[in-house]
């Protein structure tokens, strides 16, 4: 056997797991509609259902919280290193 997996976008299975939890079509429906197995369905709903408490938790919050503090490191560095290539620049003689 090949190996070949079908790898699916996160677009993709949200839509699909979106529809399983509206459940305006069964499983058995959505795997013809899609061609996707039901256990994968199955999972992405689960997947969408225990995901959805983190976007309305702090988590996101946090996550903007140490994104901001990364950036400001960054541009901390950023600082330093043009610090340094001036005094370098100037110490050669260019």
């Amino acid at each position: 056997m090949t190996g070949n997996r079908k790898r699916y976008s996160a677009e993709f299975k949200a839509k699909v797991a979106l529809e399983a939890i509206r459940g305006d079509l069964t499983v058995s429906q959505l795997v013809a509609k899609h061609g996707v197995h039901q256990t994968l369905i199955n999972a992405w709903k689960r997947q969408a259902v225990e995901g959805m408490a983190a976007v309305f938790s702090d988590k996101a919050e946090v996550a903007e919280a140490s994104h901001a503090t990364e950036v400001e490191k960054l541009h901390a560095k950023i600082g330093q290193l043009v610090v340094e290539r001036d005094f370098l620049r100037k110490a050669s003689g260019r």
